[in-house]
């Protein structure tokens, strides 16, 4: 059967874009190796929010007294707490399935590799292979940990995000290689837990795309908890010859060694675009990424590439967007082209960090003047009152126009409070606007209101 549209891969990309290919009226096949819902529904995104939740739920607990409430001897069931996030992930997949049967999209399980533009070849399970003929192709095929040379993963004491999310036991002491959102998050999962955690940055601050205040207040909320944070530290070499790992780590101050269970390496993903085809129908690539235009179109007409496998923020919602745009434009619409400077980025630790635009430093270095408000949570009824008043809301707008170019958040609930931000940039809404929007009270949102008073000298709590 030759289909309107064939998809390589079931990720938040793969899914989302076949769908929307079925709206529209286009006859689709999705192929997948694994699971519906790619590494996010199941290896990513999903599962590890389960596991950052029974942390936080752990820390309320511990805590509890704080609150007025009294709790004895609470235990963390690590094997319970990992089973929980595999039945959310479980379910979230089946959720996928249910999409695909509602939207009349016929799933192929099995290996899929371009024959040639319009072709797909699939070796199911038994080894048999099968060709899936589409008058479009797009690839969807994401991406997976980054390995590096001195950190070899052995999935036992070395090891990546997967493992990480199904550790059998949980390790007394760990090492956490890099630390953007990843490392952030399983960083904050395992301290919580009781594990002693160790986190190292080769450069100055963690999180170190972030603006570098909240970069600073992480470090800080991450030191309150007992967690090592190393900063301008990389790790030299991961000596498994033992029970234990022993961690050589390199610092401005030399060289010293930390021994650990296990080492996660979160350095990083890399593209899935190997053994897929591409050279066979000669789909252009650049270091180590596919090569699209405005529309997600390679240099070969019919076939197109969404998600971590091409150049550009590798988040499930970026993917989603992306293979939306790419079936629109197939399918003869006229859809806009994704503005990749108002893309929101998330970590889920606590306090939790969320963004969109430029920082303070950015902005300074694109020749903007600036007006930057921040309104911290201490100042916050709602922060206080929930106990969480670490972190701050900070705008930075352009003095010209009032133009919001930037906004950074940390703290309680600030990924649930990003979305106002990336509307508010969309919709080219002022500094002046945002304050006199009127923002419920008390809640953690109306500090943004705040932090745009501030920016103007109209802040009224602090």
């Amino acid at each position: 059967m030759a289909y309107d549209l064939v998809v390589l891969g079931s990720g938040p990309g793969g899914y989302v874009a076949a769908i929307r290919a079925s709206q529209l009226g286009l006859k689709v096949a999705i192929v997948e190796r694994e699971s519906l819902g790619g590494i996010c529904l199941n290896w990513g995104c999903i599962p590890t929010k389960a596991l950052l939740k029974s942390a936080s739920v752990f820390e309320y607990i511990n805590h509890a007294e704080d609150f007025g409430i009294q709790v004895k001897d609470a235990k963390a069931d690590f094997k319970s707490v990992v089973a929980r996030s595999r039945s959310v992930a479980d379910g979230m997949s089946k959720g996928v399935q249910f999409l695909m049967k509602k939207n009349k999209i016929d799933v192929i399980m099995g290996e899929g590799k371009l024959k040639n533009p319009t072709t797909i070849a699939v070796t199911d399970a038994d080894g048999k292979t099968s060709d899936v003929e589409g008058k479009n192709i797009i690839v969807a095929t994401g991406a997976r940990s980054r390995s590096l040379p001195n950190l070899q993963q052995d999935g036992e004491k070395i090891i990546g995000y997967r493992q990480a999310l199904t550790l059998p036991t949980l390790p007394k002491k760990m090492v956490i290689v890099g630390s953007g959102a990843i490392g952030s998050e399983f960083a904050y999962f395992y301290q919580a837990m009781g594990t002693e955690v160790t986190l190292v940055e080769y450069l100055p601050n963690i999180v170190p795309n972030e603006d570098e205040d909240v970069s600073k207040q992480l470090g800080r909320s991450f030191k309150k908890t007992g967690m090592n944070v190393m900063t301008n530290a990389s790790v030299e070499s991961v000596d498994t010859s033992g029970k234990t790992c022993k961690v050589t780590i390199k610092t401005k101050k030399g060289e010293e060694q930390v021994e650990c269970d296990v080492v996660l390496s979160a350095v990083g993903v890399v593209a899935n675009i190997e053994n897929i085809g591409l050279e066979d129908v000669g789909v252009a690539t650049d270091k180590g990424k596919i090569v699209v235009n405005d529309y997600y179109q390679t240099n070969i007409p019919s076939v197109y590439a969404i998600g971590d496998c091409v150049p550009g923020p590798a988040l499930a919602h970026v993917a989603s967007a992306e293979g939306i745009t790419a079936v629109e434009k197939i399918a003869g619409l006229n859809p806009d082209k994704i503005d990749y400077s108002n893309i929101p980025g998330c970590t889920y630790c606590s306090p939790e960090v969320a963004s969109v635009g430029m920082t303070e430093k950015q902005a300074k270095e694109a020749g903007y003047e600036l007006k930057v408000g921040k309104f911290p949570f201490s100042a916050s009824g709602k922060a206080s009152a929930a106990g969480h008043k670490d972190g701050f809301v900070k705008l930075i707008f352009d003095a010209k126009y009032g133009e919001l170019l930037g906004g950074h958040m940390i703290g309680y609930n600030v990924t649930e409070m990003v979305a106002e931000l990336v509307s508010i940039r969309k919709l080219e809404t002022t500094g002046h606007e945002i304050i006199k929007t009127v923002h419920p009270h008390p809640t953690m949102s109306e500090a943004i209101m705040e932090a745009a008073a501030a920016a103007y000298d109209e802040v009224i709590h602090i």
